[in-house]
């Protein structure tokens, strides 16, 4: 059993938001699958069931997306080896793509409250969000909209490349093999 889980925010005024881009792409993920609402307070999160493999968008807020990755990896029984997180990196510039396992949290509380709970050998979806020119404005910036351009390359192609990408971790355990084939960089563009 998979879980794979996007992090984000719950609520309309954060839907398009950089931070909810693991929320974006699990909610394209099941529009195209056959799933089963799982309906548990206890994992504080929105669940779809699959064959072999439970979506889920903790509706924590993103500083506590811990407590309900836990909650479902327990009563599933999942191993942190079958955990795939989805998450925006500030790090990494728009339309980049990067997987890793472990690591530090980069100052992403989301990721911070997942390793508390869960440890960090989880594998991670890594999507460029693009960075503020100043670290003071990160927490605005994250919590911004795309802008309409930054929304349809999402919808156009990168939300579709990293769909691809999850389906062949659950396919192969290589993450070598998904790093060569979908690893999607992008050079820092001179303003």
């Amino acid at each position: 059993m998979f879980l794979i889980a996007g992090l984000g925010n719950p609520g309309e005024k954060y839907s398009h938001n950089r931070h909810n881009i693991g929320f974006l792409i699990i909610d394209k993920i099941i529009k195209n699958l056959t799933t089963n609402n799982i309906n548990n307070p206890n994992f504080k999160s929105i669940c779809y069931k699959a064959p072999n493999t439970i979506y889920a968008k903790p509706q924590t807020f993103m500083n506590l997306s811990g407590e309900s990755i836990i909650a479902i990896a327990d009563y599933y029984d999942i191993s942190n080896d079958n955990i795939i997180i989805i998450h925006d990196d500030i790090d990494l510039e728009f339309g980049s793509l990067k997987f890793k396992i472990g690591g530090g949290h980069g100052g992403h509380n989301g990721l911070r409250s997942i390793d508390s709970h869960c440890g960090k050998d989880y594998i991670r979806v890594r999507v460029g969000v693009g960075k503020p020119s100043s670290k003071s404005d990160v927490a605005n910036f994250v919590l911004s909209d795309f802008s309409k351009e930054e929304f349809k390359e999402l919808n156009d192609t990168i939300i579709n490349h990293t769909i691809k990408a999850i389906e062949d971790i659950k396919k192969t355990n290589d993450l070598t093999q998904i790093k060569s084939t979908y690893t999607l960089s992008v050079k820092k563009k001179d303003k």
